[in-house]
């Protein structure tokens, strides 16, 4: 996972410079930086990114603090101290001196931190594993996070330059940062996570030096975070001989994927700040369900939106967040972990951990293809983001995030052919997303911030939280008059313990629904020779033609030829391989059964009705698939059921 924060002058001496750089311990006052690094037991910071020849650093060398308050504690030159003097010795004025180690105009953001950590599954087999274990995740870890900086240096930083920023140009020399290696959590327990520290400093085509909009950072860090998460599982499987499976954290919310094998019980002994959010978050939302002001009158809402839920939980952990350890040297911290989990587990769950996962992975790659159907990963990530994004509106950026979680969860540790994830977008927009961008500025004609929807009606808009004229935007205070009943709203499961708090379910269920109902269709046509209304579309995304359409859609089309047989077998299309969960599963199950009746009725009338009484057929737009194809998705979270 990949997490993104801002870096300023301020931050960068009060904060980095004293306790991220020592492995987040507290670095003494006066004490050089490569001894309180030495004392704490961490490596030294490392310098990455392609624009590190532009500014005379080489990829691997080691960052010193004097580099680290010029670029980043001022958005000088790493240098700017050696070059200041040069010039003075040159005879220039100070003033002029001082410019010559200017990397451009001054700025209060001079960078972004970027965390990167791998996955519990993989941080425990890496805390408990062997040296050979231990050093394999490692370079999967540095392999992914060295992936991600090259795709943000290609396609996602950008130099805004001109009055109020109206032109951009990706950064000529690509970016530089600042790497340094963490091993553990606040709690104590093993979590491998790096601090990659991104220079805003970047060279335009001209020579002249700007800025990267770190807007556009932080719109991206989720296909970011997507892609670190694929590339180091894969990487991580592939050297260890492992496979991944879907995990459910969080009832309603997307899966993880986590490595095959590793005891689910192993995971939570981990997950000790986790249970404690966990606990203060019930505490916070009864407390916001119950909240009233002075006259008696309820001060937030009856009922827990997920918009609100996100905001408690950022308290939540905010509460319970521990202070900062001594950071302490890698060797003493395996030994406690090992004693820890021994003591938890026993020895031979411990030491029995990778050969249970191998053992797993064996099972899983033997009925897993490593082939990717662009087609059908087109049609389920479409439909995921349709209806996890509100009003089915979203940029191809939500398109590239959903892109890259589903090639993990059917590869399953397999690593993918370069630009997969790109074809699957490309065929998506293609073949079933309609532009709604009705550019004003500038800025909504570029590419990436285009306005898309699906062109087929798939389900009801995403249940929103209704919001009356008189309440201004931003804010959780509803006057009375518009509170909705709170026995009206949706309750999930409790768990033994559990308030009676009503929560509005999430939307990851209905999204898994309609992408498996429509993913289905598809294959049904497939098997039946159908051709998908509005091939050619299909044709110019590269993607198979054969797609979906009924018996009763086919009939419309008589001048059609179905094109080549499909083989299926070769594609990924057995639902039970993607391990989802017995409840999903069931739901799913029933949204198929009711598309073969749909079809199976529509045979029957076809058979049954009298051809010189036949009905015209409906015609109905290319860009459609009939509403009638997918039931029961408007139900939402209960669909199904």
């Amino acid at each position: 996972m990949m997490d993104i924060a801002k870096v300023t002058a301020g931050q960068m001496y009060r904060y980095y410079l004293h306790q991220v750089v020592v492995g987040d311990g507290r670095r003494p006052a006066r004490k050089p930086l490569r001894k309180a690094q030495e004392e704490a037991g961490v490596p030294a910071g490392r310098w990455m990114g392609r624009g590190l020849p532009a500014l005379g650093l080489a990829p691997g060398e080691e960052v010193t603090e004097a580099q680290l308050r010029s670029l980043l504690g001022e958005g000088r030159h790493p240098h700017a101290d050696r070059i200041e003097a040069a010039q003075q010795a040159a005879g220039e004025t100070p003033v002029d001196a001082r410019r010559a180690g200017t990397l451009g105009r001054r700025v209060k953001v001079t960078g972004v931190d970027l965390v990167f950590r791998p996955q519990p599954t993989l941080n425990l087999l890496w805390a408990l594993g062997d040296e050979q274990t231990q050093r394999a995740i490692e370079a999967a870890h540095e392999r992914a996070i060295e992936r991600v900086l090259t795709w943000i240096e290609d396609n996602v930083a950008v130099i805004r330059f001109g009055a109020g920023g109206v032109y951009r140009t990706r950064p000529t020399h690509g970016l530089v940062a600042a790497r340094f290696r963490h091993y553990e959590a606040r709690s104590g327990m093993p979590l491998l996570h790096d601090h990659l520290l991104l220079s805003v400093k970047a060279q335009r085509p001209d020579g002249t030096w700007g800025s990267v909009h770190t807007e556009v950072l932080y719109e991206n860090v989720v296909a970011a975070s997507a892609l670190y998460n694929e590339i180091v599982m894969a990487e991580a499987c592939e050297a260890l001989g492992l496979a991944s499976e879907p995990r459910v954290v969080t009832a309603g919310r997307r899966p993880v994927m986590e490595v095959a094998g590793v005891p689910y019980e192993v995971i939570g002994w981990t997950a000790r700040r986790s249970e404690q959010i966990a606990v203060c978050l019930q505490e916070l939302e009864r407390e916001y369900v119950t909240a009233v002001d002075d006259d008696g009158n309820p001060k937030f809402l009856p009922a827990v939106f997920e918009r609100a839920r996100v905001k408690l939980n950022r308290i939540a952990a905010r509460k319970t967040r521990p202070p900062k350890q001594q950071a302490r040297p890698l060797a003493q911290l395996r030994a406690r972990w090992r004693a820890s989990a021994v003591l938890a587990f026993g020895a031979g769950l411990v030491d029995s951990l990778l050969e249970r996962a191998r053992a797993a992975a064996t099972a899983i790659r033997a009925r897993v293809a490593a082939v990717v159907d662009v087609a059908l990963a087109a049609v389920d990530v479409t439909a995921r983001v349709f209806v996890m994004n509100g009003g089915g509106r979203f940029h191809r950026r939500h398109l590239l995030a959903e892109a890259r979680r589903r090639l993990a969860l059917v590869l399953r540790g397999r690593p993918r052919e370069p630009g997969l994830d790109e074809q699957i977008v490309d065929a998506a927009l293609a073949a079933h997303c309609t532009d709604l961008t009705e550019p004003r500025t500038d800025r909504g004609r570029r590419p990436d911030y285009r306005l898309y929807t699906a062109r087929w009606a798939l389900t009801e808009p995403p249940p929103t939280r209704p919001r009356p004229p008189d309440t201004a935007p931003g804010t959780d205070r509803w006057p009375t008059a518009a509170i909705p009943d709170a026995s009206a709203a949706p309750r999930l499961a409790l768990e033994t313990g559990e308030w009676d708090i009503p929560r509005v379910p999430l939307r990851h269920d209905r999204a898994v629904i309609a992408g498996a109902a429509l993913a289905a269709q598809l294959r049904t046509a497939r098997r039946t020779g159908g051709v998908m209304h509005g091939a050619a579309r299909y044709r110019q995304a590269g993607v198979p033609e054969q797609l979906a359409l009924d018996d009763a859609d086919q009939e419309n089309q008589p001048d059609t030829e179905p094109g080549p047989a499909v083989d299926v077998q070769t594609l990924r299309t057995d639902l039970q391989a993607l391990e989802l969960t017995a409840d999903q599963l069931a739901r799913i199950t029933k949204g198929f059964t009711a598309l073969a009746d749909d079809a199976r009725q529509a045979r029957e009338r076809g058979t049954h009705q009298d051809p010189g009484h036949a009905a015209p057929p409906t015609q109905q737009p290319n860009h459609q698939i009939p509403h009638r194809s997918v039931p029961e998705l408007h139900q939402g979270h209960g669909a199904g059921r």
